[in-house]
């Protein structure tokens, strides 16, 4: 099994998107072995944002209600996937950014409209995408 554990700043917005993203990838290809997380290194327990639920189900993914967990004890079996570099110093172990997938950083859409959570998600998808075909690559031994 493995396990990938999506980072940001609160859990409500980027992290919870890469979650569901990742979910509906693993299901629409019905690829196992792969299970997904998301949590944030400030994370109070606050519902996932209203404009992310709506970024995702625009994208097919779940836009259910989900509670932020906050970022704890690290587990050495879990890949960290840290939305932005500055997420990187909160964990010790196996960490990639998305900044390491797609050239850059995630930026935070807390507070921000439908449009920038979309724009946002889809950004989000494009590091999912690349980081599950990796990891289908390495299991293959191509």
């Amino acid at each position: 099994m493995i396990k990938i554990c999506y980072v940001c700043t609160g859990g409500t917005c980027r992290s919870i998107m890469a979650e569901r993203l990742t979910k509906m990838h693993l299901k629409k290809n019905k690829i196992e072995g792969i299970k997904a997380s998301s949590c944030g290194i400030n994370a109070q327990g606050e519902n996932i944002a209203k404009n992310a639920q709506i970024a995702l189900k625009k994208m097919g993914a779940s836009g259910a209600k989900h509670k932020a967990v906050k970022l704890k004890k690290i587990d050495s079996g879990t890949l960290y996937v840290v939305m932005s570099e500055y997420h990187r110093q909160f964990i010790s172990g196996k960490v990639i950014s998305m900044k390491d997938l797609i050239g850059h950083d995630i930026l935070d859409p807390y507070g921000q409209d439908e449009k920038t959570y979309y724009e946002c998600a889809l950004e989000i998808d494009s590091g999912v995408r690349i980081l599950l075909n990796k990891i289908l690559k390495m299991e293959s031994g191509l």
